[in-house]
C-alpha cells in the first residue's frame, strides 16, 4: 500500500525501536511532524533550541547505549544543531539527526531557510545523507542507525527534502541483512588479530610496572567485566579518562582515578614511570598526553581500539590491536590464562604498588576546606554523599566539570556524561534532561557552572513541561572560571573578559520558569538544600551554590608540558626526583 514519505520515516523509526525524539518543528519538516502526530506511538520532547535537541539525544544515547534521535527543520534549525553533532562526533556518541530540507527542485537556489547542511556537517559526522528519491528513504534511515551504532559510534545526519516526505510510495522497509548487504564497503573489524593478542599477553605477563589506561571505547563496548577481571588477574593499576569513567570502579583498590591535565598525581606518575601501558578504547587526547615526547617515555604501548584511524595517530604504539574492546579483552584473558596467568616479575610488581602507594600518600586528591566560604569540591562531595554515589552526573564545561570528575567516585559505566572532546559549554542541562528521559529510575544531577548554564538555560522550560525532575547544581563563582584560572597562572592575573558578576538570580529564574530554586551561601547550608532538592519529585530543581570565586582546579599539567611539570594542590610543582622512580 502506498503511503507518504513522512509515514515511511515514522514506520522506519519504529522498526529501529525508537521510543523518543528530541526536536523542534518548522516548515520543511512539517510533514514528518504530522505523521508523528497521526501515529502517536513515539514520544516527542519539544525543545526550546535545536542545540538542546542534539545534546538531549546525546544524553539519552549515552545512558541507554541506544541511538539517540534529534529532529529539526531546515536552515537555522539545522545549523543550530551543528554544535551538538560536533560534540557527538568528538565523543563517539551514536545519534541520528533528521533535518528538513527545501524541496529537491529548489536545492541550490538559495531558497527560504535553505542551507547545505550535508556539506556543513560532512567533517563532523560519521556519515550523512541527502535523500533524493523516496524509493531509497527507508534504506537510508536504516543505514543511518546501523552506521551510528556500529564500529566506533558517532552521529549520522539524514537530510529530508520536503517533497520527498510528501510523495507516495509502497517501498518496503529493508531487513537487517539487507541493510548490511547494502553497505559492502563498511565492515567494522571486531575480532582482533590473534598474533597481536599473543604479543600483548606476553608483554602483560612480563611487565614490571604495567598500567591500564581506559577510555570511552570501553564504556561503549560494555567491557567493564573484562577490565575488572584483567586488572585483578594480572594485578595491574587502572586509570581512566573522563570518557572512560565508570568502566572501572573508582572505589576499587586498583583504581588510580583519572589521568591527564587534571588527573591525580599518582595516576600521572604511574603513567610517566610505567614500563607497559595498555590503552583500551582511548585515543591519546592531548589533554591526556601533555607533551607527546615525554608521555610514558619508557613504556611499551599496547593499543586496543575498534577505530583503526585512532591507532598511532597521536602516539606511536608497539602492539596495535584493532577490534571491539570487549571481544579483544575476552580473547586476551583466554590467552593469558592458557599461559598460566603468571606474573613473571612478582617482586618488581609488588615494588611498583609500593611506589604507587607512596605517591598516593605524598599527594592525595584533596583541597583546603573552609567553614566560612563554600568550596566547590565540598559541594561535589556532598552530592556524592546525598546520592550515595549512585547518581548519574552530567557536568557542563569548565572548572566545575573537572571538580565533578575528581570528587565524585564513579562505580559503573554511563554514570558520568561529559563533553570531553569538544568541551561544549551549555552541554550539561540538555544532556542531563536526555539522560533522565533515558533512565527515569536514576537520580540525575547536572553539575554546571554559572557561565555554562546560561548558554542553554531555556531548556529548564522543557524539563518543566514534561515534568522531568533533573537537579541542576550551579557552581556559581561569578567567573568564566577555567579561563580565569589560566589567566591567573599563565597571563599574570590579567583577567580579560571573564567577569560574570552580572547574572540572573537563579532562584527567581527557576521560579519564573516553573521550576524549584534553592540557594546556599554558607557551607552549613549545602547539605540542607541538597536534601530538600532530592525530595522534589515532579519538577526540575536549580540549586545556586555561591562558592569561593578564585578556587582553582588542581593538580594541573600546564599546556604543552609533561607530567613532571604538574602544579600540585599547594601550588608547587612536582620535583623531578619524585617522578624518576624506576624499578630495578
Amino acid at each position: 500500500m502506498s503511503r507518504k514519505g513522512a509515514d515511511i520515516v515514522i514506520e522506519t523509526l519504529k522498526e529501529e525501536g525508537v521510543e523518543v525524539i528530541f526536536g523542534l518543528p518548522g516548515g520543511a519538516i512539517m510533514e514528518v511532524y504530522d505523521a508523528l502526530y497521526r501515529d502517536g506511538t513515539i514520544k516527542h520532547i519539544l525543545v526550546r533550541h535545536e542545540q538542546g535537541a542534539g545534546h538531549m539525544a546525546e544524553g539519552y544515547a549515552r545512558v541507554t547505549g541506544k541511538v539517540g534521535v534529534a529532529m529539526t527543520t531546515s536552515g537555522p534549525g539545522a545549523t543550530n544543531v551543528v554544535t551538538a553533532i560536533a560534540d557527538a562526533y568528538m565523543d563517539s556518541v551514536p545519534i541520528v539527526v533528521i533535518t528538513g530540507q527545501v524541496p529537491t527542485h529548489l536545492i541550490g537556489n538559495d531558497a527560504f531557510q535553505e542551507v547545505d547542511i550535508v556539506g556543513i556537517t560532512r567533517p563532523i559526522t560519521k556519515h550523512n545523507f541527502l535523500v533524493r528519491d523516496i524509493e531509497e528513504l527507508p534504506l537510508v534511515i536504516r543505514q543511518a542507525f546501523y552506521i551510528a551504532r556500529t564500529g566506533r559510534p558517532g552521529p549520522v545526519l539524514v537530510d529530508l527534502p520536503k517533497d520527498i516526505t510528501q510523495q507516495l510510495s509502497d517501498v518496503p522497509i529493508p531487513t537487517d541483512q539487507e541493510v548490511v548487504d547494502s553497505l559492502p564497503g563498511y565492515r567494522p573489524h571486531v575480532e582482533g588479530n590473534p598474533q597481536q593478542i599473543k604479543k600483548a599477553a606476553e608483554l602483560i605477563m612480563s611487565a614490571k610496572k604495567p598500567v591500564l589506561y581506559v577510555g570511552g571505547g570501553a564504556v561503549n563496548a560494555e567491557a567493564q567485566e573484562e577490565l575488572v577481571e584483567l586488572a585483578e588477574l594480572m594485578r595491574m593499576p587502572v586509570t581512566t579518562t573522563t570518557q572512560g569513567k565508570g568502566a572501572f570502579p573508582e572505589t576499587h583498590p586498583l583504581s588510580l582515578r583519572m589521568l591527564g591535565m587534571h588527573g591525580t598525581y599518582y595516576a600521572n606518575m604511574a603513567v610517566y614511570n610505567c614500563d607497559l601501558l595498555i590503552a583500551v578504547g582511548a585515543r591519546f587526547d592531548d589533554r591526556v598526553t601533555g607533551k607527546v615526547d615525554e608521555f610514558a617515555p619508557e613504556a611499551k604501548i599496547i593499543h586496543i581500539d575498534i577505530d583503526p584511524a585512532s591507532i598511532s595517530k597521536n602516539i606511536i604504539v608497539d602492539v596495535p590491536i584493532v577490534g571491539d574492546v570487549k571481544i579483544v579483552l575476552r580473547k586476551l584473558l583466554e590467552e593469558i590464562k592458557q599461559r598460566g596467568a603468571k606474573i613473571l616479575h612478582p617482586e618488581d610488581r609488588e615494588r611498583w604498588f609500593e611506589q604507587i602507594d607512596k605517591w598516593k600518600r605524598l599527594h592525595p586528591l584533596t583541597y583546603r576546606n573552609s567553614s566560612k566560604v563554600i568550596k566547590p569540591q565540598y559541594v561535589i562531595e556532598q552530592i556524592y554523599e546525598v546520592t550515595k554515589g549512585d547518581a548519574i552526573i552530567v557536568p557542563g564545561v569548565g572548572q566545575h566539570q573537572m571538580w565533578a570528575a575528581m570528587f565524585y567516585k564513579y562505580s559503573y559505566p554511563r554514570q558520568f556524561l561529559n563533553s570531553g572532546g569538544l568541551g561544549t559549554m551549555g552541554y550539561g542541562l540538555p544532556a542531563g534532561i536526555g539522560a533522565k528521559v533515558g533512565r527515569p529510575d536514576k537520580e540525575v544531577f547536572v553539575i554546571d557552572g554559572d557561565g555554562s548554564f546560561v548558554m542553554t538555560m531555556q531548556e529548564i522550560i522543557t524539563a518543566v513541561q514534561y515534568r522531568i525532575p533533573v537537579r541542576v547544581a550551579i557552581i556559581n563563582n561569578a567567573y568564566l572560571g577555567m579561563v580565569r584560572q589560566w589567566q591567573e597562572f599563565f597571563y599574570e592575573r590579567r583577567y580579560s573578559e571573564v567577569d560574570l558578576s552580572v547574572q540572573p538570580d537563579f532562584v527567581k529564574l527557576a521560579e519564573a520558569m516553573g521550576a524549584v530554586g534553592f540557594r546556599a551561601e554558607k557551607p552549613k547550608e549545602v547539605r540542607e538544600v541538597l536534601e530538600e532538592a532530592i525530595r522534589v519529585e515532579d519538577r526540575p530543581v536549580i540549586l545556586d551554590f555561591v562558592v569561593d570565586k578564585e578556587e582553582n582546579v588542581l593538580p594541573m599539567v600546564p599546556p604543552g608540558k609533561s607530567y613532571r611539570d604538574m602544579i600540585l594542590e599547594d601550588g608547587k610543582g612536582s620535583s623531578e626526583a619524585e617522578t624518576m622512580y624506576l624499578v630495578g
